[in-house]
């Protein structure tokens, strides 16, 4: 994609969204960045990214592929992450349902 050098999108069961080249979807690295954010208030941007590069193995060359991405396009990443947490409530539900059947 000329606009978002590194950026191309993966057809899958869930549609078509945005990945880094040979690495992840847009959406987790966004979301992981979010949640090392909310967890550490208290890190830089500096700080996050290091924690993120860490914790994932993803450059932060490709960091800030995604993060240029998601500018661009908040909604349609932001959506994604949406389902995301949709499905794992939904899935984190039914096991609870299933673990309190069993008495767990």
């Amino acid at each position: 994609m000329a606009e978002h050098p590194g950026i191309f999108f993966r057809d899958g069961a869930s549609g078509r969204r945005a990945v880094i080249v040979a690495g992840p979807d847009v959406w987790e690295i966004i979301r992981a960045i979010r949640n090392t954010r909310q967890a550490m208030p208290e890190l830089d941007s500096e700080g996050v990214l290091a924690l993120v590069r860490t914790n994932t193995g993803v450059s932060d060359r490709e960091l800030r592929i995604a993060i240029s991405y998601w500018s661009a396009y908040p909604g349609e990443i932001d959506a994604w992450i949406a389902d995301a947490q949709r499905f794992e409530r939904t899935f984190e539900d039914e096991w609870r349902r299933g673990q309190e059947l069993l008495g767990g």
